[in-house]
C-alpha cells in the first residue's frame, strides 16, 4: 500500500490505529515512515518497497526482518497477533528496526492505516478521501479497479471500519458492509473501474457506486436470484452465484439502479437511521 508521492506518517499513529503492541524499538515510535508496504512475498518487498517504509506482513520468519533491513525499511508490523521468534527479534533490535504486533488481518490493518490523514497532506493514493457534502454530513470517496480480484473487498472493508468507529449498531454496519461488498464485486467482475461514495448523514447512510462497464441490459432480470453473467473463471474463484443484486436488495432500505448498455451502471443504496443509530424499515 504505497502512495505516488512522499507522505509523513509516524509509527506511533500506526500503532494507535491498529491497537498494536510494541515488541521492539519503543524509543523510536516517533519515527516517520514514507509508506506502508503490505506483503508476504519478500521478493516483492525487495523489488518494490520504498526505503524508509514499514513492512506489514503475516510472514513470521527471519526473512521478514532480513528483507525489511535489506530494503532499508524502518519497521516491521506482524499481523494476526503474531510475535517474532527470539532470533528474529534479536536481528531486528541489532539492525534498529521497530517491531509491532497487531491483531488485525491484512485487509483490516491496511484499511485502518489508509484512514489516517498523512500529516495533513491528504490520503495515500487508493485510500478514501473525506470531504464535506452538506451541513452535518460527511462524504468518503473510493476507487475500485475492475478485474482486480486480489484487492476485491478493500473498499467495503474500509466502509465497515468507518461505520464501526463512528459507533453505529452492528446490524446496520453489517447490512451496509454486505451491500457495499456485493456492489464492489460486481465492479470487479463486470466493469473496468468505478468510483464509490459513502455519505453519512443524520438520517441515512448512502452508498453510491458509479462504474464504467458493459451495463445491465435488463435490470429486473438481474435482480432475480440465481441469474448471472459470470464467466466460468469467475465461478471457479467463488463468485457469480447470481445473488449479488438480490442480496443488496435484501439488506438495503432502498436501492436504485440506472444502467446504460456499453456505458456503465449507477448503483445507489440507502440505509435509514433511527435515533440511537438503529436502522429503519424497508421501503
Amino acid at each position: 500500500m504505497q502512495g505516488s508521492r512522499p507522505v509523513r506518517l509516524d509509527l506511533i499513529r500506526i500503532q494507535d490505529a491498529l491497537g498494536a503492541d510494541v515488541v521492539a524499538g519503543a524509543e523510536k515510535m516517533d519515527t516517520a515512515v514514507a509508506a506502508v508496504y503490505a506483503s508476504d512475498l519478500m521478493s516483492d518487498v525487495l523489488a518494490y518497497g520504498k526505503p524508509g517504509s514499514a513492512l506489514l506482513t503475516g510472514l513470521n520468519s527471519p526473512q521478514a526482518a532480513i528483507s525489511a533491513y535489506m530494503a532499508e525499511f524502518k519497521a516491521v508490523i506482524f499481523i494476526r497477533g503474531k510475535r517474532p521468534a527470539p532470533a528474529i527479534l534479536r536481528f531486528a533490535e541489532d539492525k534498529g528496526l521497530v517491531v509491532l504486533s497487531a491483531r488485525d488481518d491484512m485487509f483490516e490493518a491496511c484499511a485502518k492505516i489508509a484512514l489516517l490523514d498523512h500529516a495533513g497532506e491528504g490520503p495515500v493514493e487508493g485510500a478514501l478521501v473525506p470531504a464535506r457534502i452538506e451541513e452535518e454530513a460527511i462524504r468518503y470517496e473510493f476507487s475500485i479497479d475492475g478485474r482486480d480480484f486480489s484487492n476485491a473487498g478493500m473498499v467495503s472493508t474500509q466502509v465497515k471500519i468507518i461505520l464501526k468507529t463512528i459507533g453505529y449498531d452492528p446490524p446496520l454496519v453489517r447490512r451496509v458492509a454486505i451491500s457495499t461488498y456485493e456492489g464492489e464485486m460486481n465492479v470487479v467482475m463486470h466493469a473496468e473501474r468505478a468510483t464509490a461514495t459513502l455519505d453519512i448523514g443524520n438520517r441515512e447512510i448512502r452508498v453510491v457506486i458509479d462504474d464504467e462497464g458493459k451495463g445491465i441490459p435488463d435490470v429486473a432480470l438481474a435482480m432475480q436470484e440465481g441469474w448471472t453473467t459470470a464467466s466460468d473463471e469467475q465461478r471457479a474463484l467463488g463468485f457469480g452465484s447470481g445473488m449479488g443484486l438480490p442480496n443488496i436488495k435484501k439488506n438495503a432500505d432502498a436501492v436504485e439502479i440506472v444502467s446504460a448498455v456499453g456505458k456503465g451502471t449507477r448503483l445507489q443504496m440507502r440505509f435509514f437511521i433511527q435515533e440511537g443509530g438503529s436502522h429503519g424499515g424497508r421501503v
